[in-house]
């Protein structure tokens, strides 16, 4: 059983709250302008003044964001005033999963997610708009600022590239020759199936401008001859999924949609679906992670749905994701937990 906390203790974590977006910009500081990184070098420690002069800054500002960083838990001070890197200092410094969930939140959420009780009220993305006048960020993605897209793509292919090697060895267990990649993003699931298997086919259906970004991929890699290119809106029920697939693969897709969006796609995968096709569903349930870091993380991102993506979608539960299959005619044949190191677990579906 958790220890309650006393009063005081709840008062200090209820400032941290209050103060949070202070000291996540203290942090972000720190590490922008290579204070952490250079105090990160110097294991024994360095003083303020060194830092200041070896990063051309005025004592004043490295001062007052190392003192930040001390009450964050980032740095701490030894008896002889030199600053040192504390254990989170470290993570914060160097640890890759850390460093793209600050960027993508500082980059792509930071701004928008002020907007998070208007977009509660009315449904939408309010948040978006400090971007343009996009239904939903992935409509917009070719023509965010470079940075901000950047740090967009790096979360998404963070939280899915460690997976693709398993995954790729669950899927072409059955020796698959035609594979749908449905919400293909930039390509990177559909080039590492060609480079599995050297006769797979994989056509890939995403919105126009996501299909931009993957044809540019695959004609550089050449590949054209094994990747085709269907644009679908997939919210529009008119538009079908096409049939032929032996597999149809939705990774990382899902969780960018209402739960009543899921099942209408998930319908139209069943229409596209015969007997001998199998459904792969592949995402990070925030209920079935190892560690409390990655659930923390994926509640977060909830809101990043809520404030920039689209306004209605979120990260699901395992079970939660088998129900809505399930309205859709499908039922689960087989599951992989978290495959690999990764947060990731595979739903092996089939037609009902």
């Amino acid at each position: 059983m958790e220890k309650e906390l006393s009063f005081l203790e709840a008062k200090y974590e209820a400032q941290k709250l209050a103060f949070g977006p202070i000291y996540f910009q203290a942090i972000v500081a720190l590490k922008e302008l290579g204070i952490l990184p250079l105090i990160g070098r110097h294991r024994k420690g360095i003083t303020i003044g060194e830092v200041a002069e070896q990063l051309s800054l005025s004592r004043y500002g490295v001062e007052v964001l190392l003192e930040a960083g001390l009450s964050a838990g980032a740095v701490k001070y030894l008896a002889d005033g030199r600053v040192v890197l504390t254990k989170m200092g470290v993570i914060l410094n160097s640890d890759e999963m850390t460093r793209v969930n600050i960027n993508f939140v500082n980059d792509v959420c930071y701004e928008g997610v002020k907007s998070l009780i208007d977009c509660i009220k009315n449904g939408k993305p309010e948040g978006l708009k400090v971007f343009g006048n996009w239904k939903t960020v992935y409509e917009g993605l070719p023509q965010l600022p470079e940075k901000t897209k950047k740090s967009w793509f790096e979360f998404d292919h963070y939280y899915s590239d460690d997976a693709f090697p398993y995954a790729l060895e669950i899927v072409f267990r059955d020796k698959p020759a035609y594979i749908f990649d449905v919400g293909g993003n930039t390509g990177k699931w559909a080039l590492a199936c060609c480079d599995y298997d050297a006769d797979v086919r994989v056509k890939l259906l995403d919105l126009p401008g996501q299909l931009a970004v993957a044809r540019q991929n695959v004609i550089e890699r050449g590949l054209l001859n094994r990747i085709e290119f269907y644009p679908i809106d997939l919210l529009d029920g008119s538009q079908k999924i096409p049939t032929g697939a032996e597999v149809i693969w939705m990774s990382q897709f899902l969780d960018c949609f209402s739960s009543a969006q899921i099942v209408a796609i998930l319908k139209n995968a069943h229409q596209a679906a015969d007997e001998n096709t199998r459904l792969y569903i592949m995402e990070p349930f925030y209920d079935n992670q190892d560690y409390p870091a990655a659930q923390y993380a994926l509640t977060a991102t909830s809101l990043y749905f809520t404030t920039i993506a689209n306004g209605n979608s979120k990260m699901y539960s395992m079970n939660s994701m088998i129900k809505l299959a399930e309205q859709a005619g499908f039922e689960l044949e087989e599951s992989f937990p978290l495959i690999g190191h990764s947060y990731h677990t595979i739903l092996k579906l089939k037609i009902l």
